[in-house]
């Protein structure tokens, strides 16, 4: 490990030298291998950061690689779709989540590589950095954040950077 990793650990995630309170899936967290669709489970691995989404109406590009959230923005959650666990664009005729939602859990959004690029239907779709809805409030399965502290580690990670769950 290293300091520019993002560590999940029980008293938050680590990253810099800096311990951030966080949120997990509800499900808790889950062996890689035993990561489902719907489960609500954290998986276990080493995951890359591979993008950042954000909403370009809310906020200011946090990151120079960062790319905006449109209004047709989606992402596939459903494992028929042969798109399932990538970005897709409205009008899609498969389970999907919106990107551009009403409320401000994602207007910023860091990607990570589980299950991508070739994703593997039913193993669970895509495991984001975004904000909570409050303290300890769990996700789907992502990791959340208070919105000051998420802003905080998107404008510092870098290529190489790693989201390391246990």
């Amino acid at each position: 490990m290293k300091p520019a990793d993002l560590v999940v650990t029980p008293m938050g995630v680590r990253f810099l030298n800096r311990m951030f309170p966080c949120s997990i899936g509800r499900g808790g967290i889950v062996p890689a291998r035993r990561k489902r669709e719907g489960d609500g489970g954290t998986p276990t691995g080493v995951h890359r950061i591979v993008g950042m989404l954000y909403r370009p109406d809310r906020m200011a590009q946090p990151a120079d690689w960062a790319l905006p959230i449109g209004p047709m923005d989606l992402w596939s959650d459903d494992p028929k779709d042969p798109d399932y666990n990538l970005m897709v664009r409205a009008s899609h005729g498969f389970s999907h989540e919106k990107l551009r939602r009403a409320d401000p859990l994602y207007d910023l959004v860091i990607l990570t590589d589980w299950n991508w690029p070739m994703a593997v239907p039913g193993r669970g779709s895509a495991i984001f950095l975004h904000r909570w809805r409050r303290p300890g409030y769990p996700t789907a399965g992502c990791v959340a954040f208070a919105p000051q502290d998420l802003l905080w580690i998107a404008r510092r990670i870098t290529y190489g950077t790693r989201l390391i769950v246990r």
